[in-house]
């Protein structure tokens, strides 16, 4: 498939400026939640993981500016997203090995493989009970047609045992991730991402480890802007935010 004209595209500062990405100039685009993911991964010097479902490559690309000496590798089934990845990653000398295909087919090459983390930021809409995006492009991004499910049970097939799967999700899909998890994952840890303060959590972020044994933890929200109402034009990160998405933080994901 052709690449996106220069001119369809944008080139976007993330983590201060340190990570710049290609994006299309219209349809989905990354925003905080692939951040913010990143920065939730407990991964170290020399471990690999894999992003399901990668798009231009935000999330683990951000993780690889955070984390030296990462194997990344990443599954994206748009080859139009995926030679954005492989693009964003030469531009900012991060490698990473991005392999085009379907979790619900998954290609041979990442049949035989096994990874001490599987992050992921899969669609957030249910489309078998609501509209479908125009664009094309960005109505696989927000409500593909592969389930929930299918997306843990993948990840989990992925990991190496006591690996760690970490993905961000509405809230409202909450009961879909933990029916799903029960049987593939344990030692499962849910932290809230609360937009304002005495706003109720609209997304969360899961950890989970396989063959994990330890008990259900649910901690506190973690709350994203300071002020409970929007003030003029100018951002007002709470500090725990800002020091991810300015300064390329580790997210304060407790225990």
């Amino acid at each position: 498939m052709a690449s996106t004209p220069m001119d369809d595209l944008t080139c976007d500062r993330f983590l201060g400026g340190r990570l710049q990405l290609y994006q299309p100039r219209k349809g989905y685009r990354a925003g905080v939640d692939p951040v913010l993911l990143a920065a939730s991964v407990n991964a170290q010097l020399g471990q690999s993981v894999l992003d399901m479902g990668c798009g231009a490559g935000a999330a683990a690309l951000c993780l690889g500016a955070r984390v030296p000496g990462l194997t990344l590798v990443g599954l994206e089934l748009q080859p139009s997203f995926a030679a954005l990845a492989r693009r964003n990653s030469a531009e900012n000398d991060i490698p990473f090995e991005v392999v085009e295909g379907d979790l619900a087919a998954m290609p041979a090459i990442l049949k035989s493989r096994r990874f001490d983390h599987v992050i992921m930021n899969p669609p957030y809409f249910d489309r078998s009970s609501g509209t479908a995006a125009p664009d094309g492009a960005r109505e696989t991004a927000l409500g593909g047609p592969t389930p929930l499910s299918a997306w843990i049970d993948a990840a989990a097939r992925r990991l190496v045992p006591k690996g760690y799967l970490h993905l961000i999700q509405r809230a409202d899909r909450l009961p879909e991730i933990l029916a799903a998890a029960r049987d593939r994952l344990g030692s499962l840890q849910l932290l809230p991402l609360i937009p304002r303060p005495g706003r109720d959590s609209q997304l969360v972020i899961l950890r989970a480890r396989k063959e994990g044994r330890a008990a259900f933890r649910l901690h506190a929200g973690l709350v994203m802007h300071d002020a409970p109402l929007h003030d003029g034009d100018r951002e007002n990160y709470s500090e725990d935010i800002r020091l991810v998405l300015r300064d390329g933080a580790a997210l304060p994901f407790p225990g």
